[in-house]
């Protein structure tokens, strides 16, 4: 019986994780304009945030959200509200 009940949680938390997957909210944002205004390369962004310049790409092409973390970083380098500078993409 044990196992019965382990295989049916384990079906559910796939379910979950997959139902998670498909309503995270993917950022739209305006990292790369920003950088751009100040001439800066994603090298050079990447160094004042502590982060991988393939870290700024990801997020700038939106294939990665920054975590709370980094985006409160970004917000501070570019002294604007997150909200400024990261929008969630509607549905």
């Amino acid at each position: 019986m044990l196992d019965i009940f382990t295989s049916k949680c384990k079906v559910s938390i796939t379910e979950c994780k997959s139902d998670l997957t498909r309503s995270r909210c993917n950022l739209k944002n305006r990292l790369r304009v920003l950088r751009a205004e100040r001439n800066w390369s994603q090298g050079e962004l990447s160094q004042l945030l502590g982060v991988s310049r393939q870290a700024v790409n990801a997020i700038e092409t939106e294939k990665h959200d920054p975590s709370l973390d980094l985006a409160f970083k970004i917000s501070r380098l570019f002294q604007m509200p997150i909200e400024q500078i990261f929008e969630p993409e509607t549905l």
